[in-house]
Order: structure tokens, then sequence, then C-alpha cells
């Protein structure tokens, strides 16, 4: 159910470029605040990243906003998803109110922990989690219909395009100083690419940790 403080973010948003409806309503309805350090709870509505430990930041909600709204530009509802970088949770709470699977992976089993926790709380009960390299993806839930990568790489995974369908989407910021978040759909064996914008995301780690 939305509140005013964020049916107030949801119309920064939307001053923002942001279009879709029902991405702009779940984002209102979301209750930000669960996925942050209680002592960060205050700027929950502001729309900017934070913090939440590990040298990891929840993302921007302008920046998660975007990209839901590229995935649904050409992905059905219906669709399995993959996430890579479940962080937080926010950005999965988010992919969870729209997508009918979301699969999420993790590097670091902490945050994952608690993510877990948190979109039990809210009654997400359609996302997979998996600790792991996001590098690698999850071969073994492929292909995916679109998937959404919530950290730099420094460049274009190989096994994340090769998990995509056939008519996919992939939402991805690549780039080490400068990042670009680009939206890459493809087609057959051919990729087509196209430039979002400039962004500023923690980098694509390999590996998993504890």
């Amino acid at each position: 159910m939305a509140t005013r403080k964020g049916l107030q973010l949801a119309q920064i948003l939307q001053n923002e470029g942001i279009s879709q409806p029902q991405v702009l309503d779940i984002i209102a309805s979301i209750p930000r605040q669960k996925f942050l350090p209680d002592a960060l709870a205050h700027k929950a509505y502001e729309n900017t990243a934070l913090p939440i430990g590990q040298g990891q930041t929840i993302s921007q909600p302008y920046t998660v906003a975007k990209m839901t709204e590229l995935l649904l530009e050409s992905v059905a509802p219906a669709s399995r998803i993959l996430e890579i970088g479940t962080g937080s949770g926010y950005q999965t709470a988010v992919l969870a109110s729209i997508f009918k699977e979301v699969c999420s992976v993790e590097r670091i089993k902490s945050l994952q922990f608690q993510a877990k926790r948190r979109l039990n709380q809210l009654d997400l009960h359609n996302v997979k989690m998996k600790h792991g390299d996001g590098w690698q993806g999850w071969q073994s839930k492929a292909p995916f219909a679109a998937i959404i990568v919530t950290a730099a790489a420094s460049d274009l995974p190989q096994d994340l395009v090769a998990q995509l369908a056939d008519g996919g989407r992939l939402v991805i910021p690549i780039g080490k100083q400068t990042q670009q978040l680009l939206c890459i759909d493809k087609q057959g064996d051919k990729l087509h690419r196209r430039v979002i914008e400039d962004v500023k995301f923690v980098p694509l780690v390999a590996g998993a940790v504890l």
C-alpha cells in the first residue's frame, strides 16, 4: 500500500522521466526503509544511493525504476528473470512485484540472508536465491527472458549473454572509471546495444564470500 512518502518519491521519479505507471505504483508502495540500516532509515525516501555495509549500496530509486522500466518495455510480467546482485533486496522486491519469477544471485552470503528475510516480511515468495558468482549467472535456471545486473561489469559477461533467451533483454552497467547503462536485446546470434545513460555502480566482483 502506498504511503505519503512513497507517493512523494514516485512523483520525484516521474518528474525525472519515469513514466511506467506500474513501476511508479510499486515504488510508492514498497517500504524502502526496511532495506536500509536503522541509522539511515530517515533517508529512505530520498532519491539517492545509500551504503548498506560490506562495501555495497542500495541503488538510487531513479536507477531502480529506470532499469525496471527498461525490462517492462520488452518482457512480459509472466516471465522468469535473473537478477545479478541481490544486495539489500530492494531492486529484487520491485522486480518480484511485477514478474512471475525472479532468480537472484548474490556473492555476499550475509547480504543474501538479510534480503531473504526482508522479502519474506513483505510476502514476496516468488524469488529464488543463489549464493554465488554473478559473472557466472545461474546456468541451471536458464534461459531467462531478461537479465538485470546491479553492479558494473568491466566488460560484457559472456555467461550471462548465453543464459539470455532469444528475444530477451539484458540491462547492465558497463565500465570502470566511467560507466554506461546498456540495454542489450538478443536476436538469434546478434546483440543490439543501446546506451541509456551514464551511471555509477559498485563493481561486479567475481567470486563469492561468506
